[in-house]
């Protein structure tokens, strides 16, 4: 516990000087205050910013955080210096996840301040379980890169997908249709029912599969790459 606390205040530090790192903590929620009380269009679904950038956070700022951060240690051998003082891979592991996850749900809670009371708690939860499946699927990004530009090269497609398609699918048919199997869209849905009752089957097996892929390929790419 004391190592992975370490690990945490480190983090904590490193993203103040980061300034990439920050501001993908800030974006978001900033974005969301702002566009509900600014723009007001006839017709437009009720939270509609608060909902669409909630979906755009989860894809994007915990999967690009952690692998950002993983690849950019291993790049500046400060994973090194942690082994050698005695820190294991795991307590390093669930120090960043620990980390990217509470930051994350700082955001979460600010995204939801506009909401009616009655929803804020299912609203954060939502987001806590997509958080969770996004920051394992950045730890295997971080994992098999070599350095932090080829983090962001293998981010890039995957982020793009999981932040921009339950947007699109919107708008179009085709990709509302594929989009389905993006856990991020069925978060969407989620938010936009705002309650687990009648939730799709497909939904379940979504979200529920795209956990156990991204654990799996976590476990794998750890025990090819390691920290090393």
């Amino acid at each position: 516990m004391y190592n992975i606390l370490v690990i945490i205040k480190k983090q904590i530090r490193d993203t103040f000087k980061n300034k990439a790192i920050l501001i993908q903590f800030i974006l978001f929620p900033l974005m969301t205050i702002i566009m509900e009380n600014a723009i007001h269009i006839d017709d437009m679904p009720e939270f509609f910013f608060t909902k669409l950038f909630a979906v755009m956070y989860i894809g994007m700022a915990p999967f690009v955080t952690t692998a950002s951060i993983i690849a950019e240690e291993k790049e500046k051998n400060t994973l090194r210096v942690l082994m050698m003082a005695d820190v294991k891979p795991w307590q390093y592991l669930i120090g960043i996840g620990l980390y990217v996850m509470a930051i994350c749900m700082v955001g979460a809670c600010v995204m939801s301040v506009g909401l009616p009371s009655v929803d804020r708690g299912f609203f954060v939860l939502v987001m806590c379980i997509g958080f969770v499946i996004s920051i394992i699927a950045g730890a295997c990004v971080g994992i098999i890169s070599r350095n932090q530009m080829m983090a962001t090269s293998l981010t890039m497609p995957f982020m793009m997908i999981f932040s921009f398609a339950p947007m699109l699918s919107m708008f179009n048919e085709s990709i509302k249709k594929y989009s389905t199997v993006v856990f991020t869209q069925q978060l969407r849905l989620l938010f936009d029912r705002m309650t687990f009752e009648g939730y799709s089957q497909t939904g379940v097996i979504v979200l529920c599969g795209s956990a156990v892929v991204c654990a799996g390929m976590f476990f794998f790419a750890y025990q090819r790459k390691g920290l090393d």
